[in-house]
């Protein structure tokens, strides 16, 4: 028996990674993870889409304070669910200081996610964040913790501040977060606040902490979390470039290859022999998706690898369902590819896009899109002349983005992820000339390999089959041992 898994599936875009997908995993006894990106979003359109089996409202039936989940169902609940021509009813963007509605919707939707993930077995669940997203982190945080989470794990920065949140939100303490605002001068308050005690209808017994592992792509980033992070750091995932999702930016020198793509060198190999010597737990993250590879992470000194790709495209994942086939088949015949675009993404971060007809990733198909920033979760913050904090983003309207101070090289090339990675779920936005967005499905560089999942004759596959071929033979399927047996602090029930 092991204390931590072999296997961490990987929190893949919105709702890709969903309670479905996560538990499947879990109950095989490996980290089944959900995605934490744009969960209030996610639950507010599946509330008005009329709760297709009545799944979100077993989850809010278990939340602790029923007033709250209440008021959140009555905001967007839809019996039956919205006519498919008309537009989801808009979530209130995230501001320095949110107001409560959406917060409670926050607390609710993590709630939510992480509840049915647990839910029909004992096995560790976790759930992944990017630190670029920061403005969501403290209400998500508590409500993941209310469900009992296991795991945390968070990339796409340098997420310093969160163990020490997980500390104090264990005794549901108010938490502070710093808000990075480009432009910011000394003096200015740029920290984020959230008091768990004015959300709670009555008090409950100490939570559960959850393990942290920071996801890193250097060596350098993973001796910073270890020294200068405010709190425990458990382990480290450490992604290299092939993994799909942003990529951490080469370092260096920014080169292109010549269809465009940022070229990787010997500067970004991490070293393995380094981060042994730190005495921490790690994954290996980015082309693991065989069982040779994974006994090659483990020999390397690895506790195991995070796989993300082969998941994306099983039975329990939230892709589309158009998607998963189109791609599967292309991966079968030998065309599926997938680009690492420099631009992009407005975090400015590299991100991985399978090439897909009839998605944004067809540079024809994104030109006929009506720049919009609707959902916001990929906006910059700056600093005003008065000195307040405002928002921006490189793919909102060109006049819009420039008015704010930005500059129109930013908006060169980007695209609105928020709104693509909805689509991807099958959670499109209907625009009032009747257009609907499209997709942009993300993957790692192991895309054009998953139809080997596939058994014979066979066009779709499930998580368990991803772990047959992952897991050496004969390796127990339930790999934790707790560390709380008693899941001490867990509110929920599974009655």
């Amino acid at each position: 028996m092991r204390d931590l898994p072999i296997v961490i599936q990987g929190g893949m875009g919105a709702g890709v990674s969903s309670w479905r997908l996560a538990r499947a995993v879990s109950k095989q006894g490996q980290l089944g993870v959900v995605s934490g990106t744009a969960l209030e979003t996610i639950f507010a359109r599946r509330l008005q889409d009329g709760d297709p089996g009545g799944h979100m409202r077993s989850a809010v039936e278990n939340f602790p304070f029923a007033e709250m989940a209440e008021r959140v169902w009555q905001t967007y609940f839809i019996p039956g669910g919205k006519p498919e021509n008309k537009p989801y009813k808009a979530v209130t963007m995230y501001g320095k200081s949110s107001p409560r509605e959406l917060l409670e919707t926050c607390i609710v939707s993590n709630f939510a996610e992480v509840f049915l993930a647990r839910h029909g077995h004992d096995n560790p669940v976790g759930i992944n964040y990017l630190e670029k997203i920061q403005m969501p982190h403290l209400p998500s945080i508590y409500g993941a913790m209310l469900a009992g989470v296991d795991f945390i794990l968070m990339g796409a920065g340098i997420p310093i501040k969160v163990p020490g949140v997980l500390d104090l939100f264990v005794n549901h303490e108010a938490a502070t977060y710093p808000l990075y605002v480009s432009g910011a001068e000394d003096g200015d308050d740029n920290l984020m606040r959230f008091n768990p005690r004015e959300f709670m209808s009555y008090d409950l017994p100490p939570l559960k902490r959850p393990k942290f592992l920071g996801i890193i792509a250097s060596n350098t980033l993973a001796i910073t979390l270890l020294k200068k992070s405010n709190g425990r750091v458990d382990g480290f995932v450490i992604e290299g470039p092939t993994a799909g999702g942003h990529n951490a930016p080469p370092r260096g020198k920014l080169q292109l290859n010549a269809e465009g793509e940022a070229i990787y060198g010997e500067r970004d190999v991490v070293d393995l022999t380094k981060i042994c010597a730190l005495g921490v737990p790690f994954w290996l993250a980015g082309g693991y998706g065989t069982a040779a590879q994974v006994q090659a992470a483990l020999d390397s000194g690895a506790t195991g690898v995070q796989v993300g790709t082969a998941f994306a495209f099983c039975e329990e994942s939230g892709m589309k369902e158009e998607y998963k086939r189109r791609l599967l088949i292309k991966s079968g015949n030998g065309t599926a590819r997938v680009f690492t675009d420099p631009v992009s993404s407005p975090t400015g971060f590299p991100f991985k896009a399978a090439q897909l007809e009839n998605t944004y990733s067809d540079k024809v198909v994104y030109a006929t899109r009506t720049r919009i920033c609707d959902v916001g979760h990929l906006r910059e913050a700056y600093r005003t002349d008065a000195g307040g904090v405002a928002f921006r983003c490189g793919s909102e309207p060109i006049k819009t983005y420039l008015a704010k101070g930005g500059k129109e090289e930013n908006t060169v090339g980007k695209k609105c992820l928020c709104n693509a990675l909805l689509a991807n779920i099958g959670q499109e936005q209907v625009r009032p000339d009747g257009s609907v967005e499209n997709g942009l499905i993300t993957a790692g560089d192991d895309l054009t390999s998953i139809s080997r999942f596939l058994a014979p004759g066979a066009t779709t596959y499930t998580a368990q089959d991803v772990l047959r071929i992952l897991l050496p033979e004969n390796e127990p399927s339930i790999a934790f041992i707790s560390d709380t047996p008693e899941r001490a602090g867990t509110v929920v029930s599974y009655d």
